[in-house]
């Protein structure tokens, strides 16, 4: 439970203090940093168990049929990356609380914190990899959010629609690429997945779902071409950031290549691909930084920079590569956090980020610029940080592999260039705001030294960069072969982490990238120091042009196909639809298989005749919009007939009941259409319309002929056999739709539910004029609500209230269940509605449709998750006989509960539609009483 614990720490915290207008609260600061603080207390009773390889897994059966269960899995990997999710998340916190202005919304802000870190702990404890992809989407999601934080600023919602973008569509790369391994491996577990890395390989879909898997990775990860998206999330306030930089959204995607590693690793396409690309996006992103004037534009090209490097790690073929690569993510998510933290105290005391006014500041902030400047060095990779004990082994690696064989020098000189522009940028950091003369227009002047607490994060952080490059056996060592173990699996290549490895070749391309840095850096020009990136056009210009442009495309479209009638739109529709169907039937050289036709009998004959004679009729009869009505009703209720004729009582049931509840809202739609009558349809478009109606009856009449004269399987021997014995019930239809199909029915009421929401927008302040006269051209009676029939209507209320109950209860046995007693309930509601008015019914009816709805929706989810409590998957039923005094046995099972969820969800949406629709008509009531009372 360690596992589902820290993931539900952050959320928890997130929920209760979201209601919270300050973060400065006797009960919300507890929350906030209790979380973290939490979740690290655990991780460590959790260290014995995973340090020499064990690994702690969850599972909690979902949907196994679809291969989706809540599985979590506690490795050294995961261990390590929770590590740094919760510790720098603590750190952050900490600083953010100094650093947000008491007028923003500081509850909002660290409950959308709190969400991404559970986020990211989601990811990288996942143990199934559908889990995954979700967790996944959710940090995209949260971190729009976060980058979007001050709304107000076009800066900050175009940076985070751009990072949504890229983003969410390596997600959907994701997805394809876990469906595809789900359907080589036979699995979506991640254990078992790790142990098919031979199957994998081998199969012809591994290129294809490789190419996925990057995707992903490098959208996530902002390798190029996908870079653009990052430097405009500095938008985001500078905790997000550093955050979002250093232990959490950027790092998500290198560590979905160290968990699918043992998978991927080991040929062509993944060396190639990986290495390649992290090589460009290492130069790229240095190159980059070195000319940025904004201080945080400089970080996040850096940031780019190394992301681009640990790809190019796990890209070599090398094995000990892949461990460097771990190393250096731990130590960039450290000194990445204290520099992003450090750029935050600056321009929170100076106002500003621009480069060309940040000089000097050493004089006015000396501690503040003592611990950037020990972080910048880390960064630069200088002896004794933590940053060049990482670099020393990529320096290493680099001379160890051979991926291009007689040009496999290129690699090794990429990555000194790639160190020396390290150096420059770093050294243009330093020196640019700290030395270099005095502070130029700064908004906030003199600067000073920020409050206590906002620098001891950074301290925290530096300390570690100096403990760990000083002292790396004793400190990062355990957490590091962790790592590797659950990566690389067992045995580990020898190393050893020390300071001093002795004058070797990788010493030497430090000395060099050292040395041609600093030269690169005094030898600047003024164009470097102010450069604004004026010869390029900028990454959010573009992006937001290729957004305009789809719109326009978008536009074009909607004007071809969307020209305000609904017959053409049914004609696209039906005639797209009913092509490709059609196109098989053709196929099949015959339609009728080898099966006999029953026989019609003398009813069922005379039942067909008279549905197609109505349906005809609702087309010859529909400029008379009431007769048309009563004609499709008479559809609906042979129909239901053909269901009761066919041993379908549910389907009957349910038939008829919903026709009812049509009919009733569309006569209440009736009084707001126009008196005009549509004009005929053209000669052209009318025989278009017969094509596409002849043309869709052949083709559904020939799909089902075809068939229903060919032998075929069934399920249904399965669920016959199982009804009673599995889900406790007689009613085999009941059951499927409450047990063996529970998840579908509950989609299909959450479904219903958005449907309901959507037409209350939609409605929600809908200004329509209230016809003069009726459809024949007759002015509307002057008795609005007869009182004949609001009589019956209330006489029926209880009566049909009585067999709604009967209905529901009897449904797991005999024909019912909620749908269809709902449904009978909605039908009594909305006849009072017809027969006493709106105002009449709300005034006695003081239901919240919505609240009603959503009850149902939990209700029903609930009764799901209560399976999990016996080890069940997520809805499986329970049931039972008992004994009571005077009613004997009777059964009693959970799927009831589900049921009444179904019943309460149908009820509030269906009344959500009617009260929304009865808008006028209630304005129309009030001045009606008020001109009665006058």
């Amino acid at each position: 439970m360690v596992m589902a614990w820290l993931i539900a720490l952050p959320f928890l915290a997130a929920v209760s203090i979201a209601p919270t207008r300050r973060y400065a609260s006797w009960l919300t600061a507890p929350l906030v940093l209790g979380a973290p603080l939490g979740g690290l207390a655990l991780l460590a009773t959790a260290w014995e168990r995973v340090k020499d390889g064990g690994v702690i897994v969850l599972r909690q059966q979902w949907l196994p049929e679809l291969g989706l269960n809540l599985t979590l899995r506690l490795d050294g990997l995961a261990f390590a990356f929770a590590v740094l999710v919760l510790g720098i998340g603590l750190l952050v916190i900490v600083y953010a609380h100094y650093y947000l202005s008491s007028s923003e919304s500081n509850s909002r802000f660290f409950a959308l914190l709190l969400l991404f870190m559970s986020a990211m702990l989601g990811v990288v404890l996942s143990g199934n990899l559908l889990l995954l992809v979700v967790f996944w989407e959710l940090t995209s999601i949260f971190s729009f959010l976060l980058i979007g934080f001050w709304s107000y600023r076009s800066d900050a919602r175009k940076g985070a629609r751009m990072a949504l973008t890229v983003t969410g569509g390596g997600g959907f790369a994701l997805l394809a690429a876990v469906l595809l391994l789900g359907h080589i491996c036979g699995s979506l577990e991640i254990g078992d997945v790790l142990a098919q890395a031979g199957l994998v390989q081998r199969h012809p879909l591994y290129p294809v779902m490789l190419v996925l898997v990057l995707l992903a990775v490098f959208t996530k990860s902002a390798q190029f071409p996908f870079h653009f998206w990052l430097p405009h999330a500095m938008a985001a306030p500078t905790p997000v950031s550093a955050y979002l930089h250093s232990a959490t959204m950027v790092k998500a995607g290198v560590f979905l290549l160290a968990r699918l590693y043992p998978v991927l690793d080991g040929t062509d396409w993944w060396f190639y691909l990986v290495a390649m690309t992290g090589l460009a996006t290492l130069l790229m992103g240095a190159a980059m930084a070195l000319l940025q004037r904004d201080l945080k534009g400089l970080l996040a090209y850096s940031t780019i920079s190394h992301l681009g490097l640990i790809t190019l790690l796990f890209g070599l073929d090398t094995r000990f590569s892949t461990v460097a690569a771990l190393f250096h993510i731990f130590n960039h998510a450290v000194f990445k956090a204290s520099l992003f933290m450090a750029a935050g105290i600056i321009d929170h005391e100076t106002g500003t980020r621009d480069m060309g006014r940040l000089r000097g500041l050493a004089r006015y902030m000396p501690h503040t610029a003592l611990l950037a400047i020990v972080a910048s060095l880390s960064m630069a990779g200088v002896p004794l940080l933590n940053g060049f004990l990482s670099k020393e082994m990529f320096f290493g690696e680099t001379l160890a592999q051979g991926l291009l064989g007689t040009f496999n020098w290129t690699i090794p000189a990429a990555a000194t260039l790639a160190g020396a522009l390290t150096v420059a940028y770093s050294l243009r950091f330093i020196y640019g705001v700290f030395f270099d003369g005095r502070p130029d227009g700064l908004p906030k002047y003199p600067p000073h030294e920020p409050p206590r607490w906002m620098k001891i994060p950074v301290e925290v952080l530096v300390v570690i960069c100096l403990v760990v490059g000083i002292f790396p056996s004793y400190t990062v060592a355990g957490l590091l072969t962790a790592a590797a173990i659950a990566t690389m699996g067992p045995p580990l290549p020898s190393y050893h982490l020390s300071p001093w490895h002795g004058f070797n070749t990788p010493l030497v391309m430090s000395l060099i990238s050292m040395a041609a840095g600093t030269t690169l850096f005094a030898l600047r020009r003024d164009s470097w120091r102010h450069y604004q990136a004026r010869t390029q056009l900028s990454a959010r210009d573009r992006f937001e042009s290729a957004v305009e442009w789809f719109e326009r495309l978008a536009a074009r479209l909607l004007r071809l196909f969307e020209d305000g009638s609904l017959q053409n739109y049914l004609a696209w529709l039906i005639g797209i639809a009913v092509l490709v169907p059609a196109l098989y039937l053709l196929d099949l050289g015959s339609v009728a298989g080898p099966m006999p036709l029953a026989p019609i009998d003398v009813p069922t004959a005379v039942g067909l005749a008279v549905l197609a004679l109505s349906a005809c009729c609702v087309v010859v009869a529909y400029r008379n919009r009431m007769a048309a009505l009563i004609l499709l009703s008479l559809c609906g209720l042979m129909v239901s007939l053909a269901f009761t004729r066919f041993s379908a009582p549910d389907l009957a049931l349910t038939q008829i009941s919903v026709e009812v509840v049509t009919i009733i809202l569309l006569v209440l739609a009736l009084y707001f259409l126009p008196v005009e009558r549509p004009a005929r349809p053209s000669l052209l478009k009318g025989g278009r319309d017969i094509a596409i109606a002849v043309l869709g009856g052949l083709t559904v009449g020939g799909a089902a002929f075809a068939v229903m004269t060919r032998p075929y399987d069934t399920i249904a021997s399965f669920f016959l056999t199982n009804s009673v014995e599995g889900g406790g019930g007689h009613n085999v239809v009941n059951v499927i739709l409450v047990d063996f199909r529970g998840f579908d029915t509950l989609g299909e009421i959450c479904v219903l539910l958005l449907a309901g929401l959507g037409v209350q927008a939609m409605l929600k302040g809908l200004r329509l004029p209230v016809p003069a006269v009726g459809p024949q051209g007759l002015p509307w009676s002057s008795q609005s609500h007869p009182l004949l029939l609001a009589i019956l209507a209330r006489l029926m209320l209880p009566l049909t209230a009585m067999v709604a109950i009967f209905v529901l209860l009897r449904g797991h046995n005999l024909p019912g269940g909620g749908f269809i007693a709902a449904l009978i309930t909605s039908v009594a509601l909305l006849l009072q509605y017809v027969a006493s008015g709106v105002l009449w019914t709300e005034e006695r009816i003081t239901l919240h449709y919505r609240g009603l709805a959503g009850a149902g929706i939990l209700i029903a989810g609930f009764v799901g998750l209560g399976s999990w409590a016996f080890g069940a998957p997520f809805l499986t039923s329970a049931f039972g006989h008992f004994e009571l005094p005077l009613a004997g046995e009777i059964e009693l099972a959970t799927a009831m509960a589900f049921d009444l969820g179904v019943y309460l969800t149908v009820v509030g949406t269906t009344l959500l539609i009617v009260s929304h629709l009865g808008v006028r008509d209630k304005r129309s009531e009030h001045r009606a009483a008020n001109q009665e009372s006058v």
